[in-house]
C-alpha cells in the first residue's frame, strides 16, 4: 500500500505539472509569434518609405550644408570680383579720359566738368559699371561655350595686357597722322595685336567686336544729344579709331575677369 500511495502521488504531481506548464509554454509561443509578426512589418518596404517620407531631412545635414555653402561661396565670389571690375573701370576711365581731355579730344562743356581729374561725374561710374559687366561675361560666356580660356593665364600678362591698352589710348591722343584714316588703321592694328598676343580666343574676338560695336553706337548717341563731342569727327560725329579703343579696352577687361574667375567654384546647379 505504501508503495502504491507513492506512487499514485508521484503519478499525480509529475500530471500537474505538465497541466501547469501548457500555459507558459503556449504564452511564451504566442509572444515569439507576436515578436516575429512586428519584426516582419516594420522591416517590410513599404513601411521604410513611408518612414523616410514622414521624417524630414535635418537642416544640419551634410549633403544640404554642402550645397548650400557652395552657392553662398559662389555668390560672394562674384559680388568681390564684380566690386574689383567696378573699381578698376573707373580708374581706367578717370586716367585715359584725362588724357582725351587734356589733348582736346574729348570736350565737355563747363558746366558738368568736375574737379577730380578734369571728367564728367557720370564717366567713372558708367565705365566702372561696364567694366563690371564686361569682365563678368568673359568667363561666363567661356564656361557656357566649354571652352576655358588657358592662355597665358598669370598677373603678370594682365598687367602687361592693362599697359598695352593704356599705351594705345595714349597714341590716339598723342600721335599725329596726316588724316584719321591711317590713325585709325594703326590702332586697329595695334588693338589686334593686343588679342593675338593676350587672348587668341574666339570667345574673346567675338565679344570684343560686340562691344567695340555696342559701345559705339552708345557714344554717337550720347554725342547726338550734345551730352559731350569730340573736336574733327570724321566718323558720324566721333572719331573713326574710337571702336578700336573700345576693342582693345574690353579685350583688356575680359582678361582680368577671367583671371579674377581663376580657383572660383563654379556656380551650384539645383536637381
Amino acid at each position: 500500500m505504501p508503495r502504491l500511495d507513492g506512487h499514485f502521488w508521484s503519478c499525480s504531481c509529475a500530471h500537474g505539472s505538465r497541466h501547469r506548464g501548457h500555459p507558459t509554454a503556449r504564452a511564451g509561443a504566442l509572444a515569439a509569434k507576436v515578436g516575429d509578426m512586428v519584426t516582419s512589418s516594420a522591416s517590410s518596404p513599404a513601411l521604410r518609405a513611408a518612414g523616410r517620407a514622414s521624417d524630414p531631412e535635418p537642416a544640419g545635414r551634410p549633403g544640404s550644408r554642402g550645397v548650400g555653402g557652395q552657392a553662398t561661396r559662389w555668390h560672394h565670389h562674384l559680388l568681390q570680383r564684380g566690386l574689383v571690375l567696378f573699381s578698376v573701370g573707373v580708374v581706367l576711365a578717370l586716367v585715359l579720359n584725362l588724357l582725351q581731355v587734356q589733348r582736346n579730344v574729348t570736350l565737355f562743356p563747363d558746366e558738368v566738368i568736375a574737379t577730380v581729374f578734369s571728367s564728367a561725374w557720370w564717366v567713372p561710374p558708367c565705365c566702372g559699371t561696364a567694366a563690371a559687366v564686361v569682365g563678368l561675361l568673359y568667363p561666363c560666356i567661356d564656361s557656357h561655350l566649354g571652352e576655358p580660356h588657358k592662355f597665358k593665364r598669370e598677373w603678370a600678362s594682365v598687367m602687361r595686357c592693362v599697359a598695352v591698352f593704356v599705351g594705345i589710348n595714349h597714341a590716339s591722343a598723342k600721335l599725329d597722322f596726316a588724316n584719321n584714316v591711317q590713325l585709325s588703321l594703326t590702332l586697329a592694328a595695334l588693338s589686334l595685336g593686343l588679342w593675338w598676343t593676350f587672348d587668341r580666343s574666339r570667345s574673346g574676338l567675338g565679344l570684343g567686336i560686340t562691344i567695340a560695336f555696342l559701345a559705339t553706337l552708345i557714344t554717337q548717341l550720347l554725342v547726338y544729344n550734345g551730352v559731350y563731342q569730340y573736336t574733327s569727327p570724321d566718323f558720324l560725329y566721333i572719331r573713326s579709331w574710337l571702336p578700336c579703343i573700345f576693342f582693345s579696352g574690353g579685350v583688356t577687361v575680359g582678361n582680368i575677369g577671367r583671371q579674377l574667375a581663376m580657383g572660383v567654384p563654379e556656380k551650384p546647379h539645383s536637381d
